[in-house]
């Protein structure tokens, strides 16, 4: 996942950052830019957070989480290991639209927009994540673009992974990387069925 394909048909695009190939609704192509976490945690003044704290927050968290795959403490910690962790101060940017992705975020504290950026410039409000949530998975694992804009409603503690910790972690935790792999899969498969039953009441006049 260092050099991570577009499957919608891009170009290869690097861990680390730099421009890759996306293709509109239309089916055009068009640039569509990566930027990684170190440059969004600049952008949106992250500092470091303590990860003792930060990463007993992470296991309680996914502990309580009924769509996680069942792991001990000692296991989630291992993960929790592969994971940054940082404080974000309200009414920042921690994920942009049209971007190309390769960290997701786990909010461990406080809550975060989910913001759809509508071509003449207003913001239609898509969700709002909690301590618990996790946001910009699908871009990890497909290497497309995001689909909507992240924005801190209040200070946050956020947890970061980016494909090359992901990577690292398939190679070194072989087993409790599938675990997460799995989790993610859960959580997608849910939103999806949030989504389509929300369609379907839209259809339906409901």
């Amino acid at each position: 996942m260092k050099k991570q394909l577009d499957r919608a048909g891009g170009e290869a695009t690097t861990a680390e950052g730099g421009l890759a190939s996306a293709r509109t609704d239309d089916g055009e192509e068009r640039a569509a830019e990566t930027v990684g976490w170190d440059a969004r945690a600049r952008q949106a003044r992250a500092q470091a957070f303590d990860e003792s704290r930060a990463s007993d927050l992470f296991v309680q968290l996914w502990q309580a989480d009924t769509h996680v795959i069942d792991l001990s403490a000692a296991e989630l910690g291992r993960i929790a290991a592969h994971f940054r962790y940082f404080t974000v101060p309200a009414s920042q940017e921690v994920i942009g639209q049209d971007e190309q992705g390769n960290y997701l975020l786990v909010v461990l504290e406080g809550r975060v927009g989910v913001e759809r950026v509508q071509p003449g410039g207003g913001r239609a409000r898509l969700a709002e994540a909690r301590a618990g949530d996790m946001l910009g998975e699908m871009s990890v694992l497909d290497a497309g673009s995001r689909f909507s804009a992240c924005t801190t409603l209040t200070p946050c503690v956020v947890a970061v992974l980016d494909a090359q910790r992901l990577d690292e972690m398939m190679a070194a935790e072989p087993r409790l990387a599938m675990a997460l792999l799995a989790s993610l899969a859960r959580r997608l498969s849910l939103r999806l069925r949030q989504v389509s039953a929300r369609l379907s009441a839209l259809l339906s006049g409901g």
